[in-house]
């Protein structure tokens, strides 16, 4: 299928980003809002990351297993894991390390009202973030502890450890895969989710692997759902889809069993459906090119909302302290002002470090490539 971007994947993880916003909002305001109260009581947003490991597994999965089945001997199996490796580091640490040291910063040096927790937590927060066991420290926090403001690296660790170990686990498993995959998310169906669990989770992930592997079959085509392209069809189902997520992700089903596993599928099958790069979900258009505009800058933004969030309390409150004008009172003006913010951060860090980041782990990759290439051209004509 190539690498080139798909609009409807674009879309998808605009979707995603938004939603995880929404769920997390509450923490742009010092006091509770009733309304967010009520709408998280009958929709629960979270899925947006369940939805990220859906595309994940698909959009790392149609390039890699190809590139690790077409290897010819260990060497070239290693050098392509590598490689893998290497953009990957380059795509994701830079921008996760530098809001890791912000956020750190923020905490000791521009934190009096306390949005951003204590010192303390926050450096063990960072301490798991870089070195990618948030996800466990998150599961062992959980009701127990603070965990610090840097709390949505859980999820970024669990993809980190996907991406760690994907190349291992398709270069041992080889023709066993598909079983292994299915295997892992037919377990996890039937587990009841421990805080653990939840925060191992890699059944969304699995499924999306799993498409990817199916998009090179013959039998893939066949079924396409060209009747998505009848007006209105796409997004119709794409708003059934996303209430229906919503509703299985509201605090109402938190005991249910199988929801998680639901959850998983439904993304699987949004993400199924963006794959054949039909704009079947969202049809070309400003609103198209807006939500790709999201989904562009998703990674930055995931990473942005929560220091955004805090940092707008701690300039409230110090506005309040001062006798200045503040948005306090207005939670429209105070949500317009951290959207204002998150769209101008995301920006920035798309440009000025993700951007650049991803070429240079490219660039550094090429090199490799061509030093490799050269030793073995010297080593046959000598």
């Amino acid at each position: 299928m190539g690498s080139k971007r798909i609009m409807d994947i674009e879309v998808l993880r605009a979707i995603a980003v938004l939603g995880v916003l929404f769920h997390h909002l509450q923490g742009l305001f010092s006091d509770p809002v009733p309304l967010l109260a009520s709408l998280r009581a009958w929709l629960g947003l979270w899925w947006g990351v369940d939805l990220f490991f859906a595309i994940s597994g698909f959009v790392i999965a149609r390039s890699l297993i190809p590139a690790l089945r077409s290897c010819s001997n260990r060497q070239e199996c290693w050098e392509q894991t590598r490689n893998f490796w290497l953009r990957r580091a380059f795509r994701l640490l830079p921008s996760a390390w530098l809001w890791l040291a912000l956020i750190l910063l923020l905490c000791i040096f521009f934190n009096r009202s306390g949005a951003f927790g204590t010192v303390q937590a926050n450096v063990q927060a960072t301490l798991a973030g870089v070195f990618q066991y948030a996800n466990f420290r998150f599961a062992d926090a959980i009701f127990h502890y603070e965990y610090g403001s840097s709390f949505v690296y859980w999820s970024l660790a669990l993809e980190e450890q996907f991406y760690l170990l994907f190349p291992l686990l398709i270069l041992l498993c080889r023709k066993h895969l598909v079983w292994v995959l299915l295997a892992l998310v037919a377990v996890q169906l039937f587990l009841v989710r421990t805080s653990l669990l939840m925060s191992v989770r890699t059944d969304a992930l699995a499924l999306g692997v799993l498409l990817a592997m199916w998009s090179v079959q013959p039998g893939y085509r066949r079924w396409q759902p060209t009747f998505l392209r009848r007006p209105w069809a796409g997004i119709s189902l794409l708003v059934i889809v996303g209430l229906l997520l919503s509703y299985l992700g509201a605090e109402r089903f938190t005991t249910a069993p199988y929801r998680i596993g639901a959850i998983a599928i439904l993304s699987a099958v949004l993400v199924w459906i963006a794959s054949y790069n039909g704009d079947y979900l969202l049809p070309a258009g400003r609103l198209q090119r807006a939500m790709a505009w999201v989904g562009n800058r998703s990674y930055g933004i995931y990473l942005i909302h929560i220091p955004v969030y805090f940092l707008v309390r701690e300039v409230i409150f110090r506005l309040q302290g001062a006798g200045l004008p503040s948005p306090a009172g207005h939670p429209v003006v105070t949500l317009l002002f951290a959207a204002g913010l998150i769209v101008l951060l995301s920006e920035l860090n798309y440009r000025f470090i993700e951007t650049p980041m991803r070429i240079r782990g490219a660039a550094l990759v090429q090199r490799l490539g061509t030093s490799r290439a050269s030793v073995a051209s010297s080593e046959v004509t000598s």
